[in-house]
């Protein structure tokens, strides 16, 4: 029995050694841009850097920390991982033999009048599926690509909750500081109100004058509730990413104390090859060029192996004595002959799948290069727009106290007064939604590289790297 084995499990081996069914993966060669359309002058490495800690806010660094650990977007995204990864070995396993037992015992009568007579008997059975055409090889070649695909889904959505955080951080600073710009300017107009009360009931100005002041009072008390309501609304959509039900959110830096993250130069092209969606493309791309070969290993014959080996007994007592022992070795070859084009389908389907993960792993470059194009358009436009803001705001500033001072020298009337006023205060909310977006902006350069900050992030909080994904 043993010299049969060995033979077989030689020719098994020869076999083995035969190509997979289908194309193997090459990747496409892409047109990649030379350079990007806005140039940038000082140049950083920043693709893999932890960005955010530029900021210099540890209460943002801390809020980045939970939101990568309780996020319950990135809990969904690393189980749909552990499913992939076992979906791994439930592939895998079709290329191991099948190995399983049996025990039965059974009274009965085998011939008329025979009398009745027993039948023991315990067996190891042996099953193995011969992957020649790489049947199995591909699946699971498909199933790995799949795995890391899922991988740089999760990588995807680091990215976003990264980025969304500190763009909501950012973002809730800056309502905070204009909010406090409007109840400032509410305390001063109040107390405006207040003096020219008094004038009015010493006959010194008229209705309309005190009219004038108090509806200028008004238009900044509406300001006040609003920017309450965003404050709140804002802190319960952070409160959301860092996994917690809406609620405060805790404060660091004011957004004029926080530092401007160093705009990235020289951005090569190839820095689109670490973007998580990019990379996810690919390996559906790599999946779906792995299962051309499934589909195709399906015109040619599924060769197999089977044994047995076992004992017999018609007594319980002498069911393991030597000569009990029954064994078995055998072969069988099954493949289609007619299937009504079910397997030209099943290719025709796969193909098609191929060249439509081909297209979308295209689209998805071109994607990176427009965001990444965006984003550093937008920066340097923003900066350039804040400058503009700044110089407005000091100009405005100057043109309200030489507005008040005429006043009180008798020179202008108090529209004046208020115009400049209402000038000022909306021309600051203004320049603090610039400042809003130009860090936006920035975050929004990062957020476009993708790079190897995502991987810093999942060790910061113990996710598995890309090289032990792989390993697993």
């Amino acid at each position: 029995m043993w010299s049969e084995m060995r033979h077989l499990l030689l020719l098994c081996l020869l076999v083995l050694g035969g190509c997979a069914a289908g194309p193997d993966y090459t990747r496409p060669a892409v047109d990649m841009p030379g350079d990007w359309r806005i140039p940038v002058e000082e140049a950083a490495e920043i693709a893999n850097i932890a960005w955010w800690r530029e900021f210099n806010d540890p209460v943002l660094d801390e809020l980045i920390e939970t939101a990568l650990l309780n996020n319950k977007d990135l809990r969904i995204a690393a189980a749909r991982v552990e499913a992939f990864a076992a979906r791994i070995g439930i592939t895998r396993a079709d290329a191991f033999p099948l190995i399983g037992y049996g025990a039965s015992g059974a009274r009965g009568e085998r011939a008329p009048n025979s009398g009745t007579s027993d039948l023991y008997s315990a067996t190891l059975n042996l099953g193995w599926e011969l992957d020649v055409w790489g049947r199995i090889r591909r699946g699971t070649e498909a199933a790995r690509a799949e795995l890391l695909a899922a991988e740089e889904g999760r990588r995807t959505v680091i990215l976003t909750l990264v980025t969304s955080v500190a763009t909501g951080y950012v973002q809730l600073r800056n309502l905070d500081r204009q909010l406090e710009i409007a109840r400032g300017t509410l305390a001063s107009r109040a107390e405006s109100v207040r003096l020219f009360e008094i004038k009015l009931r010493g006959g010194v100005i008229s209705e309309l004058e005190l009219a004038q002041v108090r509806s200028e009072y008004e238009l900044a008390a509406v300001r006040v509730p609003s920017l309450e309501r965003q404050i709140a609304l804002q802190e319960n959509a952070l409160s959301i990413l860092l996994g917690d039900n809406p609620g405060p959110i805790k404060r660091g830096k004011a957004v004029d104390a926080l530092q401007l993250p160093t705009v990235p130069a020289g951005v090569p092209s190839d820095v689109l090859v670490q973007r998580p969606d990019v990379r996810g493309a690919e390996q559906r791309l790599i999946a779906a060029n792995a299962r051309i070969g499934v589909a195709r290993a399906a015109w040619f014959p599924r060769i197999s192996l089977t044994g047995l080996l076992g004992q017999t007994s018609s007594e319980l007592s002498d069911l393991f004595a030597s000569s009990s022992t029954v064994w078995d070795i055998g072969g069988g070859v099954l493949g289609p002959v007619f299937e009504g084009g079910r397997i030209k389908g099943q290719i025709q389907v796969s193909e098609a799948q191929q060249r439509q993960a081909l297209q979308e792993w295209l689209r998805a470059i071109q994607t990176a290069f427009r965001e990444i194009n965006d984003a550093l358009i937008s920066v340097e436009k923003r900066r350039e727009e804040l400058e503009a803001q700044a110089r407005q705001v000091a100009a405005l500033r100057i043109y309200a106290d030489k507005a008040r001072a005429r006043y009180n020298e008798g020179y202008v009337s108090y529209i004046e007064v208020l115009d400049a006023e209402r000038r000022l205060f909306d021309s600051e909310l203004l320049f603090e939604q610039g400042r809003a977006e130009l860090y936006a902006a920035l975050i929004n350069v990062y957020k476009a590289m993708g790079g190897g900050w995502v991987s810093k992030a999942e060790r910061s909080i113990g996710l598995p790297d890309e090289k032990q994904a792989k390993a697993e």
